[in-house]
Protein backbone atom coordinates (compact mmCIF):
# COMPACT_ATOMS: atom_id res chain seq x y z
CA UNK A 1 0.00 0.00 0.00
CA UNK A 2 1.40 2.96 -0.98
CA UNK A 3 2.74 5.86 1.37
CA UNK A 4 -0.13 8.80 1.86
CA UNK A 5 1.75 11.39 0.09
CA UNK A 6 3.22 14.70 2.08
CA UNK A 7 1.08 18.20 2.22
CA UNK A 8 2.75 21.11 0.04
CA UNK A 9 3.81 23.46 1.98
CA UNK A 10 4.05 27.46 1.07
CA UNK A 11 5.70 30.33 2.99
CA UNK A 12 4.32 33.80 2.42
CA UNK A 13 7.19 36.10 3.36
CA UNK A 14 10.81 35.33 2.65
CA UNK A 15 12.54 37.84 5.31
CA UNK A 16 14.67 35.85 8.00
CA UNK A 17 11.48 33.79 9.16
CA UNK A 18 10.04 32.90 5.98
CA UNK A 19 13.58 31.95 3.91
CA UNK A 20 14.40 30.10 7.25
CA UNK A 21 11.49 28.48 7.45
CA UNK A 22 10.95 27.48 4.21
CA UNK A 23 14.62 25.96 3.73
CA UNK A 24 13.77 24.02 6.46
CA UNK A 25 10.78 22.73 5.47
CA UNK A 26 12.22 21.16 2.26
CA UNK A 27 15.26 19.83 4.32
CA UNK A 28 12.67 17.73 6.16
CA UNK A 29 11.03 16.55 3.13
CA UNK A 30 8.46 18.44 1.48
CA UNK A 31 7.61 20.28 -2.02
CA UNK A 32 7.65 23.67 -0.64
CA UNK A 33 6.81 27.00 -2.66
CA UNK A 34 7.83 30.34 -1.62
CA UNK A 35 6.55 33.87 -2.11
CA UNK A 36 7.29 37.51 -1.55
CA UNK A 37 5.88 40.56 -3.25
CA UNK A 38 9.82 41.79 -4.42
CA UNK A 39 10.50 40.48 -7.57
CA UNK A 40 14.54 41.07 -6.79
CA UNK A 41 14.55 39.05 -3.61
CA UNK A 42 12.58 36.06 -5.41
CA UNK A 43 15.55 36.37 -8.14
CA UNK A 44 17.98 36.20 -5.30
CA UNK A 45 16.55 33.25 -3.84
CA UNK A 46 15.77 31.33 -7.04
CA UNK A 47 19.73 31.65 -7.38
CA UNK A 48 20.46 30.33 -4.19
CA UNK A 49 21.20 33.41 -2.51
CA UNK A 50 20.85 34.94 0.74
CA UNK A 51 19.74 38.36 1.20
CA UNK A 52 20.99 38.41 5.26
CA UNK A 53 24.18 36.61 7.13
CA UNK A 54 22.64 33.66 8.77
CA UNK A 55 24.66 30.53 9.83
CA UNK A 56 24.00 27.62 7.85
CA UNK A 57 21.24 29.05 6.07
CA UNK A 58 23.35 29.59 2.56
CA UNK A 59 24.25 26.05 2.68
CA UNK A 60 20.68 24.80 3.53
CA UNK A 61 19.02 26.37 1.00
CA UNK A 62 21.25 25.49 -1.89
CA UNK A 63 20.32 21.80 -1.24
CA UNK A 64 16.79 22.57 -2.36
CA UNK A 65 16.53 25.17 -4.84
CA UNK A 66 15.23 23.99 -8.11
CA UNK A 67 17.60 24.43 -10.92
CA UNK A 68 20.84 24.37 -8.49
CA UNK A 69 23.07 21.66 -9.21
CA UNK A 70 22.84 18.56 -7.08
CA UNK A 71 20.04 20.34 -5.20
CA UNK A 72 16.76 18.35 -4.21
CA UNK A 73 14.79 20.28 -6.59
CA UNK A 74 11.98 20.61 -3.63
CA UNK A 75 11.92 24.48 -2.85
CA UNK A 76 10.92 27.15 -5.48
CA UNK A 77 10.14 30.48 -5.05
CA UNK A 78 7.31 32.71 -6.70
CA UNK A 79 5.32 36.32 -6.49
CA UNK A 80 2.06 34.63 -7.69
CA UNK A 81 -0.52 34.46 -5.14
CA UNK A 82 -2.76 32.28 -7.72
CA UNK A 83 0.52 29.91 -8.13
CA UNK A 84 0.34 29.85 -4.08
CA UNK A 85 -3.06 29.40 -3.42
CA UNK A 86 -3.31 26.27 -6.27
CA UNK A 87 -0.17 24.48 -5.30
CA UNK A 88 0.08 24.56 -1.45
CA UNK A 89 -2.25 21.96 1.16
CA UNK A 90 -0.59 24.26 4.04
CA UNK A 91 0.35 27.76 3.87
CA UNK A 92 2.62 29.49 6.34
CA UNK A 93 1.82 33.20 6.96
CA UNK A 94 5.41 34.28 7.70
CA UNK A 95 5.96 38.61 6.94
CA UNK A 96 6.89 41.18 9.07
CA UNK A 97 5.03 42.49 12.18
CA UNK A 98 7.07 46.20 12.60
CA UNK A 99 6.08 48.64 15.74
CA UNK A 100 3.89 50.94 13.86
CA UNK A 101 5.72 54.59 13.71
CA UNK A 102 5.44 56.75 16.27
CA UNK A 103 3.23 54.17 18.17
CA UNK A 104 3.73 51.34 20.77
CA UNK A 105 1.60 49.43 18.50
CA UNK A 106 2.34 46.46 15.91
CA UNK A 107 1.39 46.83 12.25
CA UNK A 108 -0.60 44.39 10.95
CA UNK A 109 -0.74 45.44 7.28
CA UNK A 110 1.61 42.96 5.90
CA UNK A 111 -0.32 39.55 7.57
CA UNK A 112 -3.65 41.23 6.92
CA UNK A 113 -2.45 41.90 3.34
CA UNK A 114 -1.05 38.61 2.60
CA UNK A 115 -4.64 36.93 4.22
CA UNK A 116 -6.88 39.02 1.94
CA UNK A 117 -4.73 37.87 -1.18
CA UNK A 118 -4.81 34.59 -0.61
CA UNK A 119 -7.83 33.85 1.55
CA UNK A 120 -9.97 34.76 -2.42
CA UNK A 121 -8.58 31.97 -3.73
CA UNK A 122 -8.53 29.21 -1.73
CA UNK A 123 -10.67 26.88 -3.81
CA UNK A 124 -9.59 23.42 -1.96
CA UNK A 125 -9.28 22.62 1.37
CA UNK A 126 -5.99 24.00 2.90
CA UNK A 127 -4.54 24.89 6.21
CA UNK A 128 -3.59 28.75 6.83
CA UNK A 129 -1.04 28.82 9.44
CA UNK A 130 0.19 32.17 11.54
CA UNK A 131 3.73 32.19 12.13
CA UNK A 132 4.25 35.99 12.24
CA UNK A 133 4.20 37.71 16.37
CA UNK A 134 0.78 39.09 16.26
CA UNK A 135 -1.02 41.02 18.98
CA UNK A 136 -3.26 38.88 21.13
CA UNK A 137 -6.71 38.04 19.59
CA UNK A 138 -5.51 38.69 16.25
CA UNK A 139 -6.15 34.98 14.88
CA UNK A 140 -9.42 35.09 16.16
CA UNK A 141 -10.36 37.80 13.62
CA UNK A 142 -8.01 36.86 11.32
CA UNK A 143 -9.67 33.36 11.41
CA UNK A 144 -13.34 34.92 10.74
CA UNK A 145 -11.80 37.24 8.01
CA UNK A 146 -10.63 33.52 5.87
CA UNK A 147 -14.24 32.22 6.50
CA UNK A 148 -15.54 35.12 4.75
CA UNK A 149 -13.43 35.22 1.78
CA UNK A 150 -12.24 31.49 1.03
CA UNK A 151 -14.70 29.64 -1.75
CA UNK A 152 -13.44 26.63 0.17
CA UNK A 153 -15.94 27.29 3.13
CA UNK A 154 -14.90 25.73 6.19
CA UNK A 155 -12.50 23.39 4.42
CA UNK A 156 -9.28 26.62 4.84
CA UNK A 157 -8.98 26.71 8.26
CA UNK A 158 -6.88 29.01 10.28
CA UNK A 159 -4.14 27.78 12.80
CA UNK A 160 -0.93 29.69 14.93
CA UNK A 161 2.18 28.10 15.28
CA UNK A 162 4.42 31.06 16.79
CA UNK A 163 8.51 31.11 16.04
CA UNK A 164 11.18 30.79 18.26
CA UNK A 165 13.98 31.67 16.37
CA UNK A 166 17.16 32.65 17.80
CA UNK A 167 19.05 34.89 15.14
CA UNK A 168 22.79 33.06 14.91
CA UNK A 169 20.97 29.88 15.14
CA UNK A 170 17.74 29.82 13.75
CA UNK A 171 18.46 26.88 11.06
CA UNK A 172 18.79 24.60 14.02
CA UNK A 173 15.88 25.59 15.84
CA UNK A 174 13.58 24.96 12.66
CA UNK A 175 15.19 21.60 12.41
CA UNK A 176 15.04 20.72 15.87
CA UNK A 177 13.11 23.02 17.90
CA UNK A 178 12.81 22.88 21.48
CA UNK A 179 8.84 22.59 21.55
CA UNK A 180 6.35 23.59 18.52
CA UNK A 181 3.57 25.44 20.34
CA UNK A 182 0.04 25.35 17.85
CA UNK A 183 -3.73 27.15 18.56
CA UNK A 184 -5.84 25.48 16.56
CA UNK A 185 -9.74 25.06 16.67
CA UNK A 186 -9.99 21.49 14.94
CA UNK A 187 -8.86 17.71 15.38
CA UNK A 188 -7.96 18.23 11.44
CA UNK A 189 -5.95 20.75 11.87
CA UNK A 190 -3.68 19.46 15.12
CA UNK A 191 -3.24 16.38 12.86
CA UNK A 192 -2.31 18.31 9.58
CA UNK A 193 0.78 20.10 11.87
CA UNK A 194 1.53 17.03 13.52
CA UNK A 195 2.52 15.70 9.93
CA UNK A 196 3.98 18.81 9.02
CA UNK A 197 6.33 18.58 12.32
CA UNK A 198 6.46 14.40 11.85
CA UNK A 199 10.39 14.79 12.29
CA UNK A 200 11.05 16.98 15.35
CA UNK A 201 8.37 15.44 17.03
CA UNK A 202 9.89 11.57 16.57
CA UNK A 203 13.15 12.81 17.99
CA UNK A 204 10.83 13.89 21.41
CA UNK A 205 10.39 18.04 20.63
CA UNK A 206 7.55 18.59 22.54
CA UNK A 207 4.16 19.29 20.86
CA UNK A 208 2.04 21.81 22.68
CA UNK A 209 -1.46 22.49 21.85
CA UNK A 210 -3.79 25.29 22.90
CA UNK A 211 -6.32 27.60 21.94
CA UNK A 212 -5.75 31.00 19.24
CA UNK A 213 -4.85 33.24 22.17
CA UNK A 214 -2.81 31.19 24.37
CA UNK A 215 -0.63 30.65 21.15
CA UNK A 216 -0.48 34.40 20.42
CA UNK A 217 0.68 34.85 23.92
CA UNK A 218 3.24 32.35 24.13
CA UNK A 219 5.63 34.11 21.67
CA UNK A 220 4.89 38.00 23.54
CA UNK A 221 5.34 36.06 27.30
CA UNK A 222 8.97 34.18 26.07
CA UNK A 223 10.50 37.59 24.99
CA UNK A 224 9.20 39.56 28.02
CA UNK A 225 10.46 37.11 30.34
CA UNK A 226 13.83 37.29 28.58
CA UNK A 227 13.90 40.93 28.46
CA UNK A 228 12.77 41.39 32.57
CA UNK A 229 15.87 38.88 32.76
CA UNK A 230 18.39 40.80 31.01
CA UNK A 231 17.53 44.45 32.02
CA UNK A 232 17.33 42.83 35.87
CA UNK A 233 20.88 42.04 35.56
CA UNK A 234 21.43 45.73 33.79
CA UNK A 235 19.98 47.03 37.05
CA UNK A 236 22.40 44.61 39.45
CA UNK A 237 24.95 46.25 37.17
CA UNK A 238 23.82 50.58 38.04
CA UNK A 239 24.03 48.95 42.05
CA UNK A 240 26.99 46.71 41.26
CA UNK A 241 29.06 50.53 40.11
CA UNK A 242 27.73 52.61 42.83
CA UNK A 243 28.60 50.04 45.74
CA UNK A 244 32.07 48.98 43.73
CA UNK A 245 30.48 45.72 43.60
CA UNK A 246 31.27 43.04 40.52
CA UNK A 247 28.56 42.26 38.43
CA UNK A 248 30.17 38.95 36.79
CA UNK A 249 30.21 37.45 40.01
CA UNK A 250 26.84 38.66 41.08
CA UNK A 251 25.61 36.68 38.13
CA UNK A 252 27.52 33.96 38.77
CA UNK A 253 26.42 33.60 42.49
CA UNK A 254 22.85 34.01 41.58
CA UNK A 255 22.87 31.52 38.47
CA UNK A 256 23.92 29.09 40.69
CA UNK A 257 20.24 28.59 41.92
CA UNK A 258 18.58 26.40 39.45
CA UNK A 259 15.25 28.56 40.43
CA UNK A 260 17.15 31.65 38.03
CA UNK A 261 19.72 29.91 35.75
CA UNK A 262 23.14 31.85 34.67
CA UNK A 263 21.42 31.93 31.20
CA UNK A 264 20.84 35.53 30.32
CA UNK A 265 22.09 37.31 33.13
CA UNK A 266 25.17 38.83 31.62
CA UNK A 267 25.39 42.41 32.35
CA UNK A 268 26.16 44.78 29.35
CA UNK A 269 24.40 46.66 26.73
CA UNK A 270 21.00 45.17 26.70
CA UNK A 271 18.89 43.89 24.35
CA UNK A 272 18.07 45.51 20.39
CA UNK A 273 17.38 43.60 16.91
CA UNK A 274 14.40 43.98 15.16
CA UNK A 275 12.27 41.50 17.69
CA UNK A 276 12.32 41.83 21.75
CA UNK A 277 12.01 45.61 21.68
CA UNK A 278 9.57 46.29 19.69
CA UNK A 279 7.66 42.70 21.01
CA UNK A 280 8.04 44.57 24.20
CA UNK A 281 6.45 47.56 22.86
CA UNK A 282 3.39 45.89 21.09
CA UNK A 283 2.71 43.81 24.00
CA UNK A 284 2.40 46.31 26.34
CA UNK A 285 -0.08 48.62 23.77
CA UNK A 286 -2.29 45.24 23.18
CA UNK A 287 -2.53 45.17 27.22
CA UNK A 288 -3.80 48.56 27.33
CA UNK A 289 -6.37 48.02 24.45
CA UNK A 290 -7.66 44.86 26.54
CA UNK A 291 -8.01 46.80 29.55
CA UNK A 292 -4.92 44.78 31.19
CA UNK A 293 -1.98 47.11 30.87
CA UNK A 294 -1.50 47.37 35.17
CA UNK A 295 -0.68 44.07 34.41
CA UNK A 296 2.57 45.17 32.56
CA UNK A 297 3.22 48.51 33.54
CA UNK A 298 7.00 46.84 34.66
CA UNK A 299 7.69 46.38 31.11
CA UNK A 300 8.09 50.03 30.55
CA UNK A 301 10.82 50.17 33.28
CA UNK A 302 12.21 47.18 31.48
CA UNK A 303 12.31 48.83 28.37
CA UNK A 304 13.82 52.30 30.40
CA UNK A 305 16.62 50.25 31.74
CA UNK A 306 17.19 48.58 28.76
CA UNK A 307 18.07 52.06 26.91
CA UNK A 308 19.83 53.66 29.85
CA UNK A 309 22.47 51.55 29.23
CA UNK A 310 23.13 52.76 25.96
CA UNK A 311 23.12 56.78 27.38
CA UNK A 312 25.66 55.06 30.26
CA UNK A 313 27.91 53.82 27.85
CA UNK A 314 28.19 56.97 25.84
CA UNK A 315 28.54 58.54 29.68
CA UNK A 316 31.48 56.79 30.45
CA UNK A 317 33.23 57.05 26.92
CA UNK A 318 33.29 61.08 27.76
CA UNK A 319 34.38 60.18 31.29
CA UNK A 320 37.11 58.48 29.40
CA UNK A 321 37.97 60.78 27.59
CA UNK A 322 38.19 63.45 29.76
CA UNK A 323 35.27 64.39 30.29
CA UNK A 324 35.10 65.77 26.24
CA UNK A 325 33.99 64.40 22.65
CA UNK A 326 34.78 66.24 20.25
CA UNK A 327 37.43 65.35 18.16
CA UNK A 328 38.24 62.58 19.85
CA UNK A 329 39.07 59.15 17.81
CA UNK A 330 37.03 56.61 18.70
CA UNK A 331 37.47 52.70 17.96
CA UNK A 332 33.67 50.73 17.83
CA UNK A 333 34.04 47.22 17.69
CA UNK A 334 30.91 45.87 16.94
CA UNK A 335 28.07 47.04 15.03
CA UNK A 336 25.36 44.01 15.30
CA UNK A 337 22.69 44.04 17.90
CA UNK A 338 24.39 40.47 18.72
CA UNK A 339 26.94 38.10 16.91
CA UNK A 340 26.84 35.37 14.30
CA UNK A 341 24.33 37.87 12.53
CA UNK A 342 24.10 41.15 10.04
CA UNK A 343 21.34 42.83 11.94
CA UNK A 344 21.73 45.89 13.12
CA UNK A 345 18.13 47.03 13.93
CA UNK A 346 17.37 48.68 17.01
CA UNK A 347 21.62 47.58 17.90
CA UNK A 348 22.65 49.05 21.10
CA UNK A 349 26.11 48.98 19.41
CA UNK A 350 25.18 51.19 16.25
CA UNK A 351 23.36 53.36 18.57
CA UNK A 352 26.23 54.23 21.08
CA UNK A 353 28.49 54.59 17.87
CA UNK A 354 26.13 56.84 16.47
CA UNK A 355 25.23 58.66 19.65
CA UNK A 356 28.91 59.36 19.95
CA UNK A 357 29.54 60.63 16.51
CA UNK A 358 26.48 63.31 17.13
CA UNK A 359 28.34 64.35 19.87
CA UNK A 360 31.40 65.29 17.85
CA UNK A 361 33.79 62.10 17.94
CA UNK A 362 35.63 60.67 15.28
CA UNK A 363 33.66 57.12 15.03
CA UNK A 364 35.14 53.94 13.28
CA UNK A 365 32.93 50.85 13.21
CA UNK A 366 34.53 47.54 12.83
CA UNK A 367 31.70 44.81 12.51
CA UNK A 368 33.13 41.00 10.74
CA UNK A 369 29.29 40.50 9.28
CA UNK A 370 27.22 43.84 9.55
CA UNK A 371 29.31 46.77 8.15
CA UNK A 372 27.39 46.67 5.05
CA UNK A 373 24.00 47.24 6.57
CA UNK A 374 25.53 49.75 9.30
CA UNK A 375 26.70 51.39 6.27
CA UNK A 376 23.24 51.75 5.19
CA UNK A 377 21.78 53.13 8.64
CA UNK A 378 24.56 55.14 9.38
CA UNK A 379 26.44 56.18 6.37
CA UNK A 380 28.26 59.36 8.43
CA UNK A 381 30.45 56.39 10.67
CA UNK A 382 33.81 55.39 9.70
CA UNK A 383 34.12 52.08 8.55
CA UNK A 384 37.13 49.83 8.58
CA UNK A 385 38.06 46.21 7.23
CA UNK A 386 39.47 45.27 10.57
CA UNK A 387 39.07 45.50 14.29
CA UNK A 388 43.32 46.65 13.96
CA UNK A 389 41.87 49.36 11.11
CA UNK A 390 39.18 50.37 13.27
CA UNK A 391 41.24 51.12 16.65
CA UNK A 392 44.16 52.57 14.61
CA UNK A 393 44.97 56.07 16.43
CA UNK A 394 41.75 55.95 18.88
CA UNK A 395 42.03 57.30 21.99
CA UNK A 396 39.38 54.59 23.03
CA UNK A 397 38.31 51.37 22.41
CA UNK A 398 34.53 50.55 23.01
CA UNK A 399 33.63 46.78 22.75
CA UNK A 400 30.12 46.76 22.39
CA UNK A 401 28.98 43.50 20.62
CA UNK A 402 30.37 40.06 21.45
CA UNK A 403 31.58 38.39 18.43
CA UNK A 404 34.32 35.27 19.01
CA UNK A 405 37.02 37.79 16.38
CA UNK A 406 37.14 40.55 19.47
CA UNK A 407 37.71 37.57 22.32
CA UNK A 408 40.47 36.55 20.50
CA UNK A 409 42.38 39.70 20.03
CA UNK A 410 46.10 40.56 21.18
CA UNK A 411 45.90 43.36 23.46
CA UNK A 412 49.71 43.76 23.02
CA UNK A 413 49.43 44.04 18.97
CA UNK A 414 46.48 46.57 19.62
CA UNK A 415 47.86 48.87 22.06
CA UNK A 416 50.81 49.19 19.30
CA UNK A 417 48.32 51.32 16.56
CA UNK A 418 46.04 53.14 19.27
CA UNK A 419 46.91 56.20 20.67
CA UNK A 420 45.54 55.62 24.14
CA UNK A 421 45.56 52.04 25.88
CA UNK A 422 41.41 52.59 27.38
CA UNK A 423 39.29 49.73 26.28
CA UNK A 424 35.86 49.93 27.67
CA UNK A 425 33.71 46.11 27.46
CA UNK A 426 29.97 46.71 26.46
CA UNK A 427 29.59 43.22 27.02
CA UNK A 428 31.74 41.57 30.10
CA UNK A 429 33.36 38.76 27.43
CA UNK A 430 36.77 40.33 27.28
CA UNK A 431 39.49 39.19 30.43
CA UNK A 432 40.32 41.98 32.21
CA UNK A 433 43.61 40.40 33.13
CA UNK A 434 45.47 40.21 29.83
CA UNK A 435 44.22 43.78 28.94
CA UNK A 436 45.33 45.04 31.88
CA UNK A 437 48.45 43.17 31.78
CA UNK A 438 49.36 44.71 28.38
CA UNK A 439 49.13 48.08 29.69
CA UNK A 440 45.43 49.20 28.98
CA UNK A 441 43.17 50.81 31.47
CA UNK A 442 39.69 48.73 31.16
CA UNK A 443 36.43 49.19 32.34
CA UNK A 444 33.60 46.92 32.49
CA UNK A 445 29.94 47.86 32.93
CA UNK A 446 28.99 46.50 36.52
CA UNK A 447 32.45 45.94 37.31
CA UNK A 448 35.14 47.29 39.78
CA UNK A 449 37.05 49.82 38.08
CA UNK A 450 40.22 47.87 39.16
Amino acid sequence: MAEPALPRITVIGTGYLGVTHAAAMADLGFEVLGLDIVPEKIEMLSRGEVPLYEPGLTELLGRHVTGLEGASGRLRFTTSYEEVAEFGDVHFVCVNTPQRHGEYACDMSYVDSAVESLAPLLRRPALVVGKSTVPVGSARRLAARLAELAPAGEDAELAWNPEFLREGFAVRDTLHPDRIVVGVRSERAEQRLREVYASPLAEGTPFIVTDFPTAELVKTAANSFLATKISFINAMAEVCEAADGDVVKLADAIGHDDRIGRKFLRAGLGFGGGCLPKDLRAFMARAGELGADQALTFLREIDSINMRRRAHMVELTREALGGGLLGKRVGVLGATFKPESDDVRDSPALNVAGQLHLQGAQVTVYDPKGTENARALFPTLGYAASALEAVRAADVVLHLTEWAEFGELDPATLGEVVATRHILDGRNTLDPRLWRKAGWTFRALGRPTA
